[in-house]
């Protein structure tokens, strides 16, 4: 029996009476969409957060299209992001019209690089995703205050980062608006998909909970076309139990994440490091390695799950490589090259 990745069962039995008593009771209530356990989780995860209004979505791509779309992004704006990422951060670009602009990583750090960042905003420019990945903030006061000096649009990628922070400050507080998953393998996670939109602006929010909704503000008053993308009742339920547990599950990963780097550190590996300032929550461990293959293999051979988190930058992806000839990000492809998660 391979060790896996991530174990979604051993979490759910130690919830279970909880989880299925609150999902027998959404059973019997027959209220399966937009109901009391969405209503009380946005508000308990808004208060968590920091922020003034969270609107569950049905998935995390889903809170970055309409993040975007809410945000007034369309054809003929460039959207600056990361290439090191997993597609859907590029595809929700792509999903309104506007053009995905990729600039390098820094060293080490897998995120958004802000100096190559400042260096890549055009007078097409209207908005900036960065990710925090891996549960790692990326600098989020240096971009936000090139976003500040340039007018742009922040909307936070918070998919891998749920609870991190940087001095208190959580992550999915600081953009405009922000978007989060809740995908099975995620720091808190449903029975499925689903996503979180989070914002302070009362305008914006409405704005998302219309899009959510098929663009109507009442059941038979439609003032746009909109998206069929509600959290629905039962994973609403399974989250504000799960919610109440983040920061334990969160510590354990920063624990064991602890005991991998003092036991790792003299094999070579380059080992993720964070700040004091920062909270990271280590939704993967991934270090560096030329032997990288070797390694695996040998880990495999004893039953330990591991994967490549990315095997190789969206630029250099089919779908985007007509669009970025001669886009040279040379971190990232080094950083592909070598990096697995354990």
């Amino acid at each position: 029996m391979k060790i896996p990745m991530v174990d979604s069962r051993a979490q759910y039995l130690a919830l279970k009476p909880e989880i299925d008593q609150v999902m027998q009771q959404v059973c019997d209530s027959g209220q399966f969409i937009l109901g009391e356990n969405l209503q009380q989780f946005e508000q308990e995860v808004a208060e968590y957060l920091g922020v003034s209004y969270a609107i569950g979505v049905a998935s995390g791509t889903d809170a970055l299209h309409l993040s975007l779309l809410a945000s007034g992004i369309g054809a003929g704006d460039e959207v600056i992001t990361t290439p090191f990422t997993f597609i859907a951060t590029a595809e929700a670009i792509v999903y309104t019209g506007a053009t995905p602009v990729f600039v390098d990583i820094e060293p080490r750090t897998f995120n958004l690089d802000p100096d190559k960042l400042a260096q890549a905003v055009t007078p097409k420019t209207r908005a900036v995703v960065p990710v925090h990945l891996f549960g790692k903030p990326v600098n989020i006061p240096a971009i936000s205050q090139l976003c500040k000096q340039h007018d742009l649009i922040l909307i936070e990628d918070c998919a891998q980062s749920f609870g991190a922070h940087i001095n208190g400050k959580m992550t999915g507080s600081f953009g405009e608006l922000s978007a989060f998953s809740f995908y099975p393998s995620k720091n808190l996670s449903c029975f499925g998909d689903g996503g979180l939109i989070t914002t302070n602006n009362l305008q914006l929010a409405d704005t998302a909970r219309i899009l959510r909704n098929h663009g109507g503000k009442t059941p038979n008053g439609h003032h746009r076309i909109g998206y069929n993308s509600r959290l629905d009742e039962l994973q609403a339920a399974i989250l504000r139990i799960k919610l109440r547990h983040i920061d334990t599950y969160n510590q354990q990963r920063r624990e064991i994440a602890a005991r991998y780097s003092q036991n790792l550190a003299e094999t070579g590996l380059e080992l993720p490091g964070t700040p004091d300032y920062e909270h990271h929550v280590f939704h993967q461990y991934t270090v560096l390695s030329e032997n990288r293959e070797e390694i695996i293999a040998a880990l495999d051979h004893h039953h330990i799950a591991s994967k490549v988190y990315y095997p190789s930058p969206l630029h250099r992806h089919s779908v985007f490589q007509k669009k970025c000839r001669g886009v040279d990000l040379p971190v990232s492809v080094a950083t592909a090259e070598k990096c697995f998660s354990l």
